[in-house]
């Protein structure tokens, strides 16, 4: 799966980027002067670069969004049988295990559809009998994989749960029964685009949040924005490998860990004033969220870091600065910037509580 993690293969995904890019920022000209959910509009943004690099195109159909939100919904929720196997039959009293399968389904049923398509236009060539591979999206490198693969790392299943990995980072093995494996140990749970889709306009629009409040600052925002408001505050977990003391505590072998990104961004031991907004704490400071300073690992570290942090950053930097360049952004008169709620919802997405609701000025005006 390492040709889907290649820095050369984000970067070809460039074009994409900036088209919907340009999309937003029309948008929101359209709205110059009126009260905008800028919110609504990043979401929009990432969950359209993601499906087009992915899928190869936007699905905006009422149906397809509803099948997202309640997918969202059921990642968020606290499954019993996960930690406490004997009594995994709560998640079949509680309902959580036949909503689960039933979007499951649902979700495989659009897959087949997305492939059928996809397996069609493959089969179509140019007037010199060869494939045409312009515009080639992820699942085209999937399906070419499954056809070239000689094992049964690549087939059919595999490259469904390849897609789910890929959008979600989601993993319903433990309801997806024989005739719906949606998920495959074969392939990496981490999601490749796992910060590029909420994570994204998650902290794309938190770090619009602090400018408004703070426009006196702009310089190492997007770094500071990550630190103060991890999207994801809780990393993929890990599994001791061997039985360790931490902290006075035993760990034993095989215990499931969970690490509070959150909490280590905000550490009063290893920043000072952890709860400030101050982007100048990275000026000439040589501290970076790839995984190196374990201090801010925002992207998670080492082989279970993000692999997607190339393609999140590249949408977050381009889009924060058509933003900050194209716009200036205020509250409505109603609101004043040191009243802003702030409030987080708690889940796996640190999303904002209420809308960013902004008036956007062209800023050569």
């Amino acid at each position: 799966m390492h040709v889907l993690q290649l820095n050369k293969r984000v970067q070809s995904f460039r074009q994409v980027r900036e088209q919907e890019t340009h999309v937003i920022i029309d948008e929101i000209g359209k709205s110059c002067g009126s009260v905008v959910d800028l919110g609504e509009l990043l979401n929009l943004l990432t969950n359209n670069v993601i499906c087009r690099v992915v899928l190869g195109r936007t699905y905006a159909s009422k149906k397809f969004n509803d099948l997202l939100v309640r997918f969202t919904y059921l990642i968020g929720c606290f499954s019993v049988g996960n930690y406490i196997p004997w009594l995994s039959w709560v998640d079949r009293v509680s309902g959580l295990e036949a909503r689960t399968k039933k979007v499951a389904k649902e979700f495989d049923e659009f897959l087949e559809g997305v492939l059928e398509d996809h397996t069609y236009k493959n089969t179509m060539m140019d007037g010199e009998g060869n494939r045409n591979d312009k515009g080639q999206d992820l699942l085209d490198i999937l399906l070419d994989l499954e056809i070239e693969s000689n094992t049964s790392f690549m087939h059919r299943d595999a490259t469904k749960a390849g897609i789910m990995v890929r959008l979600f980072h989601f993993t319903l093995d433990h309801y997806t029964t024989g005739d719906l494996p949606l998920v495959s140990d074969e392939l990496p749970t981490n999601d490749l685009f796992a910060a590029g889709t909420d994570t994204a306009s998650t902290s794309i629009e938190w770090a619009i949040s602090e400018l408004i409040r703070h426009p006196r600052v702009m310089k190492k925002l997007q770094k500071e924005a990550l630190r103060l408001h991890t999207p994801a505050p809780l990393l993929i977990s890990r599994d001791s490998t061997q039985d360790v003391k931490l902290m006075g505590y035993d760990i034993s072998a095989g215990t499931q860990v969970i690490i509070n990104a959150w909490a280590i961004g905000r550490d009063p031991l290893q920043w000072e004033e952890p709860e400030m907004l101050c982007p100048e704490r990275f000026l000439n400071n040589s501290i970076d969220y790839r995984g190196h300073n374990f201090e801010y690992i925002s992207f998670g570290a080492g082989r279970r870091g993000s692999p997607g942090i190339h393609f999140a950053i590249v949408v977050n930097e381009l889009a924060l600065a058509n933003l900050v360049y194209k716009y200036d952004f205020a509250f409505p008169e109603e609101v004043k910037g040191e009243e802003l709620d702030m409030t987080e919802i708690t889940g796996l997405i640190l999303r904002r509580k209420s809308p960013l609701l902004v008036v956007a000025t062209p800023h050569f005006d």
